[in-house]
């Protein structure tokens, strides 16, 4: 009996040492307490994902994405080590930002995707707005272009044609509608028979109609080129 060691005590408690102090831990029970801690401790996968609280409104990205401009507001604030910019969290653990949700939807989605995407009932001026204060460079460009696009389109105005209605014999036509040049494009032909014929029957005669885009234009005002071309 007395040639055995101290039996192990029932669930991997160690037992007594010399002088009734605790032994050293069997390893059946290191390993159980290893994985016990394994099984507690969130994996690692769920860093990369940040949570945004953006005026009320909650978003969810991964640091991968927001890290897009390194120079942005974004980046700064929660993909680099030991962030610059120091910022509340709510009791969700998301970053607080003050600013308004309904323009940070084309923000997240440009830097997700690299295109620029903006519904109709968000104006233009807005999402520049919150470009500019995420310092999204690349973004600020793309959306002062399309303001620039829409606002040409807008001081253009519709599209007019002046036209001109030529009287010509049979003959004559040809040689008229091949030697179009300067804008002119043919738009109509109409044949009116031998009612305008002078003494030749055997001369058909014609009314060829043609017209021009006109171009020139004095802030979104079209100005025909005389009177004679409105007639």
């Amino acid at each position: 009996r007395h040639g055995r060691g101290a039996a192990e005590p029932a669930g991997g408690t160690p037992g007594p040492g010399p002088g009734g102090a605790p032994g050293p831990p069997s390893p059946r029970a290191a390993g159980a307490a290893a994985g016990a801690a394994g099984a507690l401790s969130p994996p690692a996968a769920a860093s990369k994902w940040v949570r945004l609280n953006v005026g009320g409104t909650y978003f969810v990205s991964t640091r991968q994405t927001l890290c897009r401009e390194p120079k942005s507001f974004l980046c700064r604030l929660c993909c680099q080590d030991g962030p610059e910019l120091g910022s509340d969290k709510d009791e969700t653990g998301a970053y607080l930002i003050d600013r308004d949700p309904t323009y940070f939807g084309p923000i997240l989605n440009y830097l997700r995707h690299g295109k620029l995407i903006i519904n109709k009932e968000l104006a233009e001026e807005g999402v520049l707005e919150e470009a500019e204060f995420y310092n999204i460079a690349s973004l600020v460009r793309l959306v002062k272009e399309r303001i620039r696009d829409n606002e040409n389109r807008t001081s253009q105005g519709p599209v007019k044609h002046v036209y001109r209605v030529l009287q010509c014999q049979e003959e004559e036509l040809t040689q008229m509608v091949s030697t179009m040049s300067d804008g002119w494009k043919f738009e109509q032909l109409i044949s009116i028979g031998s009612s305008y014929n002078y003494g030749n029957e055997d001369q058909a005669e014609f009314l060829c109609v043609v017209s021009r885009e006109l171009n020139n234009s004095t802030n979104g005002i079209v100005k025909e080129p005389s009177e004679k071309a409105k007639v």
